[in-house]
């Protein structure tokens, strides 16, 4: 056994679970709010029959999540330009950092060692 009890050790599927379950309550949060938007617009058109009504609804209510999909796709394209582009940013800077951590130490070595040498002539 690693760590302590299993109780206490979080479980993938679990993490993966509460993904799904988030993932489906915003789903069904942007259905009714395409619903509602889309009840509201065709609601502005009272000479509109029942028939009509309910399809301006439905291609609103489309649109609606047409718009809103391409929406997500788009900050999730950028979310991951970011990630990528900040993940290039900070492995040059750790390495810069490393370049400079190694130079100074070397200096270092350099200058203790040319006291080590003075102080043995002297």
């Amino acid at each position: 056994m690693t760590g302590g009890p299993s109780w206490q050790q979080p479980s993938l599927d679990i993490d993966a679970g509460i993904s799904q379950v988030e993932g489906y309550l915003l789903a069904q949060s942007r259905l009714r709010e395409a619903a509602v938007s889309a009840e509201m617009f065709a609601g502005r058109m009272p000479w509109l029959t029942t028939a009509q009504y309910d399809e301006v609804v439905r291609l609103y209510a489309e649109e609606h999540i047409e718009v809103s999909r391409k929406a997500l796709e788009a900050v999730t394209a950028r979310a991951g330009e970011l990630r990528t582009e900040y993940s290039e940013r900070y492995d040059a800077l750790r390495q810069r950092l490393l370049c400079r951590v190694v130079a100074a130490l070397t200096g270092l070595a350099v200058l203790w060692l040319c006291v080590l040498l003075l102080t043995v002539r002297g």
